[in-house]
């Protein structure tokens, strides 16, 4: 009876979805465990190899938590919203809800191409999801609970004094009964004080803009990364290189009106909360420096001979150095700039700004080594000194970073340090003062010890500690500044000027936000005919024509409608009697609805609200999360953030959402190429493309001229150019007329040996002409149906060609064999690069278990009692399977059942009381064919709610022991003996022994040592 993995798998995938193997209850009795894979983007380029890693990972820990009794919640859905799709519709005219679903469901698309889907290629390697709590964050039913969320944060703000969100409501309560004089809160800067009767004597119109300035989310002016090709705001970590991840478009800086949420409110909270939860070092660090906690003073410098009295206000962790500075930088945005550059420096400063505006935060932030500025003209008064201290602006000041200004103190900071020693000798930059006893002459002290201050006025002979309590104290005495804890963590910008994803539930009243009522929800995407941005430039909402409030009747209706069709989403109206309002003509980010999905899974079908609270009190919280570690500063701290939210406000019953978090390495791919010389000359007579060699490629490549190829393949070119002039005379010490390149094969025309399979290669377009190429051997060029190609490890991708899919090792192999050989490959946490010709041992291995329980001619399972050796086998892959899982080690379980399976080969075992319990130890990994055998067994039934197997320590416990005999420390011989004996009752076994007579040979040994349960060894 052979192993036919196709079949097997098809029954027991049929068998769990018919009978609901994996689906969790909210009212079970068991303990609860929730373990949780960070949600797929559904891609048209459906899955490869690389993706279920991390999601065999958690159904290995699901599984085996089933079998301990657990009432497991594994769920899975799609974060289905997302500008891949929208992108994917403006060049194919497609809607993108109609490829989201395509893509998730399989199938044809219109424009021909054969459509996996997500869902088909998941179910076939065999995750035991509980399907029927799917979500789509894309789908109205999902997204009506983010609209609900987003009116919770509009009708929230953050009480310091209770450090927590409250609800609008209580503020609104504070100011009619006392104003905003004692109010502590997470807010905008420079509000207006006023009175309770102020409050009251306010319009409606007054107090609600009033209200926008504390709401945790919130409408303001904001620097945004504008990418005018995407037609959208990128968030930082959507930027690389100054340009867009996807698609590598320009990005500009531009003010924009935007919401926002207040993120920045939680920062300490986030902080601490690090402290609480189960996750690598490393993205509890890179979070703690995304928030980027200061401790420090805030500084005010008057404007000097400024009418309206504007002073810049200074961030700075180190008040002691006051008296050294000797200039100040603002970002090129900062708001005082337009207002306080003089006439003789404005076309400077303004070519600086539009040169400035191309380059993301990202990369200014990077880029140390450029050093670039410009002189304002304006000069800033010293708080202690009164003298005057020239305003400069430079791109290595972000707006968005403190106050968007810096006291710079050259010879304390390394970077204020070059940047004074560049401009040195120029109008407005002062020479370096040193305020330490320390020698700067080469470079600028940064230390926090190890100096004493001079030049300093009352600060002189103090050091860091000292000098900066004294400084302190010394601004607030004189109203120039006061103590301050700074965070690097902005506000997070809420709007994308995109069509796919979630509507604001959002209308305007003469230029205001007003909610919808929740019982109104969904406010549904409306149907456009362009997904691009308007002519206008307004979002590609502005193209909708149905996409105003009806506030009477509550419902969306067409812009018709509208006092003024042509009014915008925030435009004014003067019409009181109106009663139809632009709605918001943005949507949300991808990461709103990331940002909570999994307490929608603890209770998916509710329609009146995101869960019910017995359903999230039950779960709480994630007890184990899996995902890529890319999520660090963007997913994972939003969701920490609106976990948090929530919890304040009642509706969560955590603060943190992922009490354990594991970042899976990446599978790496096994890219084919070869390398290519090709003539730019285009002429009918210059040369095919030429295959050549790494050497060849490398020196070319590297600059080198025509002159460095080798003289054989020199001597080919010249000939086919022969029409030329002479082809060295022509091409020596000119610019290259000789283009050499690597050329990318896909994977899946190269076999084992690195041979192209030139026969398929043939029928793909993208080969056209390098299956007329020569190629060079290193002697002549020839032409060669053998062609074998370079292997690079690097990450899988579709654009790299080295895509292996899952789906064809499943037909060939088994997932079984997928799901072994993806743990069997090294460290979950680690990256480790795919090597198809490996997987043949892992499948091998599955029929070497398969033949333990059936032969040619079925099962030859017998209830005879093990043997101690069998039972010793079992006992240690018990062990240490259990061990691995808990402490999610995977790939070393894989190598301890090929060492389980092999013993009990050898072992003849085909006994049920060890391969019952094998069988359950295998499910995890292995879950179709563990079914199968549970089968054969004779259970009905899973396996999957089996009791786990319980190591017995009695099983390893050694009764006897082979002892190697040696003679004068050479080993002749092994004897089995029981552990208990004394030495003087071995030393009589072995003596009687005829192997020691036959090597004595009559002679009495000088000595016999004996070490019970070590060592024998006879001497002389």
């Amino acid at each position: 009876m052979k192993y036919h993995h196709e079949k097997i798998e098809a029954k027991w995938q049929q068998y769990w979805a018919e009978n609901q193997t994996f689906a969790a209850s909210n009212t079970s009795d068991k303990p609860k465990y929730y373990v949780l894979d960070m949600f797929p983007y559904p891609s048209g380029a459906g899955l490869h190899v690389g993706h279920p890693l991390g999601y065999i990972a958690s159904d290995i820990v699901a599984r085996y938590k089933r079998h301990q009794g657990f009432n497991v919640l594994h769920p899975q859905g799609y974060d289905s919203f997302g500008l891949p799709a929208e992108q994917y519709a403006i060049q194919t005219g497609q809607h993108p809800a109609d490829t989201t679903r395509m893509n998730i469901e399989g199938g044809v698309d219109k424009s021909g191409n054969t459509i996996q889907g997500y869902r088909n290629q998941l179910d076939r390697i065999g995750f035991s999801f509980d399907w029927s709590r799917e979500v789509r964050t894309s789908n109205p039913d999902y997204y009506k609970h983010t609209q609900w969320i987003f009116i919770q944060l509009f009708e929230s703000w953050y009480n310091k004094n209770s450090d927590k969100a409250e609800s609008i409501c209580t503020l609104m309560q504070e100011f009619e009964k006392n104003g905003n004089a004692n109010v502590n809160a997470v807010c905008d800067d420079n509000i207006a004080p006023f009175s309770a009767e102020d409050w009251k004597s306010f319009s409606s119109s007054a107090q609600q803009k009033i209200l926008l300035q504390y709401r945790l989310t919130y409408l303001a002016e904001t620097e945004v990364n504008w990418c005018a090709a995407l037609g959208t705001v990128l968030a930082n970590d959507e930027i690389v290189n100054g340009v867009s991840e996807r698609g590598g478009h320009p990005v500009v800086r531009k003010k924009m009106t935007q919401w926002s949420m207040r993120i920045s409110a939680y920062a300490e909270r986030l902080l601490q909360g690090l402290n609480e939860i189960d996750w690598s070092e490393s993205i509890k660090e890179s979070q703690r420096n995304w928030i980027g906690k200061s401790v420090g003073a805030m500084v005010s410098f008057k404007v000097i001979a400024s009418e309206a009295k504007q002073s810049i206000e200074v961030f700075t962790t180190r008040p002691d150095t006051i008296f050294g500075v000797t200039f100040m930088t603002l970002a090129p945005e900062h708001d005082l700039v337009a207002q306080i550059t003089t006439p003789e420096q404005k076309a400077a400063v303004e070519a600086y700004i539009e040169a400035t505006a191309k380059r993301s935060e990202r990369e200014r932030m990077a880029d140390v080594k450029t050093i670039s500025g410009v002189f304002t003209g304006a000069y800033a008064e010293h708080p202690f000194t009164k003298e005057p201290i020239p305003v400069w602006i430079g791109d290595y000041v972000l707006a968005g970073y403190g106050t968007g200004a810096v006291m710079a103190v050259p010879c304390g900071d390394e970077r204020d340090y070059a940047f004074a020693n560049f401009f040195k000798g120029t109008n407005g930059m002062p020479a370096i003062k040193n305020i330490f006893n320390q020698d700067i002459s080469e470079a600028a002290y940064g230390e926090k010890g190890g100096f004493e201050l001079v030049n300093s006025d009352f600060l002189d002979g103090l050091d860091y500690k000292n000098g900066t309590k004294k400084a302190i104290e010394a601004l607030e005495k004189i109203g120039a500044g006061n103590a301050k804890v700074n965070y690097r963590l902005r506000d997070a910008v809420f709007s994308r000027q995109r069509y796919w994803g979630e509507p604001f539930p959002v209308y305007y009243v003469n230029g205001l936000p007003q909610m919808i009522d929740k019982k109104h929800l969904p406010i549904v995407l409306p149907e456009v005919e362009k997904y691009l941005p308007t002519e206008d430039g307004q979002p590609p909402l502005g193209n909708a024509m149905v996409w105003a409030w009806d506030t009477v009747n509550n419902k969306v209706v067409s812009n018709d409608l509208l006092v003024n069709s042509n009014l915008s989403s925030r435009a004014e109206s003067r019409d009181e009697n109106q009663t139809v309002f632009p709605l918001e003509l943005n949507t949300m980010p991808g990461w709103a609805g990331s940002s909570w999905y999994w307490m929608r899974y603890m209770d998916a079908h509710n329609t009146e609200e995101f869960a019910k609270e017995e359903a999230l009190k039950y779960w709480e919280s994630v007890d184990l999360y899996i995902g890529g570690s890319e999520h660090a500063t963007g997913h994972l701290l939003y969701s920490r953030f609106w976990n948090k939210f929530l919890k304040d406000r009642g509706y969560a019953p955590t603060e943190e959402p992922f009490k354990k978090l594991i970042n899976q390495g990446m599978i790496l791919g096994e890219s084919a190429f070869v390398y290519v010389l090709q003539t730019k000359l285009g002429n009918e007579n210059a040369p095919e493309q030429v295959l050549i060699n790494l050497d060849t490629y490398k020196n070319f490549i590297n600059g080198g001229s025509i002159d460095i190829l080798p003289e054989n393949l020199f001597q080919f070119l010249d000939e086919r150019l022969s029409s030329f002039e002479s082809f060295n005379k022509r091409l020596a010490g000119l610019e290259r007329n000789f283009v050499c390149f690597k050329s990318a094969i896909d994977v899946n025309y190269v076999n084992l040996k690195n041979e192209i399979d030139l026969t398929n290669l043939s029928k793909d377009e993208r080969y056209k002409l390098l299956l007329n190429a020569s190629y060079f051997d290193g002697n002549e060029v020839i032409k060669t149906d053998n062609i074998t190609v370079v292997r690079e490890v690097e990450k899988m991708s579709k654009s790299k060609y080295n895509v292996v899919s899952p789906d064809d090792i499943c037909e060939e192999y088994g997932a079984d064999t997928l799901r072994l050989y993806e743990m069997f490959l090294g460290p979950l946490e680690q990256s480790k690069p795919w090597n198809t010709a490996g997987i043949t041992g892992v499948s091998g291995f599955l029929k070497k278990l398969w033949r333990l329980y059936f032969d040619d001619n079925g099962s030859v399972i017998i209830n005879n009692e093990p043997t101690a050796e069998m039972y010793k086998s079992l006992h240690k892959t018990i062990k240490k399977v259990t061990e691995d899982i808990e402490n999610f080690s995977f790939n070393t379980s894989v190598s301890q059942f090929m060492i389980c399976v092999n013993e009990l080969q050898q072992l003849k075992c085909n006994h049920r009381a060890i391969l019952e319990p094998l069988a359950i130890l295998v499910s995890p990994y292995a879950p179709h064919i563990a079914e199968e055998l549970w089968s054969a067994l004779g259970h009905e039934g899973s396996v999957a709610t089996v009791a786990f197997p319980k190591f017995e320590e009695k099983y390893l416990v050694e009764s006897e022991k082979e002892y190697p005999v040696s003679f004068n420390g050479k080993m002749r011989f092994t004897i089995k003996l029981p552990l208990d004996l004394t030495a003087a009752q071995i030393e009589e076994i072995v003596m009687a022994d005829e192997r020691t007579q036959n090597q004595l040979q009559g002679r009495t040994p000088n000595k016999v040592i004996i070490v019970p349960g070590k060592i024998i060894n006879l001497v002389g």
